[in-house]
């Protein structure tokens, strides 16, 4: 009982401290920044999802795998944007942290994800 109690605590807490960790950038903000090219924007809906469209200039997170450290930029402190599906979606986490874990200090969430950045009727791009 104690071990499920330390494992439900120890997850719980995580769960808490990223919760708050990332912070939302709009749609409008997400787009200047693109629009100005000051932003890496990470897609983590998956391989299909990235293909059929994605936020414009958007890098596909498993596609990039290993790789993802060579496709961002050398400045740590520059923007970072990750999103997937909308703002019940938590898979966008996952590029947030490995971010973060690669030394990344300005890692923000787009929390409409794809579905609110085409609801907003904003452009996508087709992968290839």
């Amino acid at each position: 009982m104690k071990k499920l109690f330390t494992l439900l605590f120890s997850l719980l807490f995580t769960a808490s401290v990223f919760a708050g960790e990332f912070p939302d950038i709009t749609i409008t903000d997400l787009k200047k920044a693109i629009e100005d090219k000051k932003v890496t924007v990470i897609d983590v809906n998956g391989s299909d999802s990235w293909k059929s469209g994605h936020v414009p200039t958007a890098i596909d997170f498993d596609a990039a795998g290993d790789k993802l450290a060579a496709q961002l930029p050398k400045d740590k402190g520059a923007l970072v944007v990750a999103y997937c599906g909308g703002p019940s979606c938590g898979a966008y986490k996952a590029a947030a942290v490995k971010a973060k874990e690669l030394g990344y200090t300005n890692v923000k969430h787009l929390a409409a994800g794809i579905s609110g950045w085409k609801k907003a009727g904003e452009k996508t791009e087709a992968g290839k």
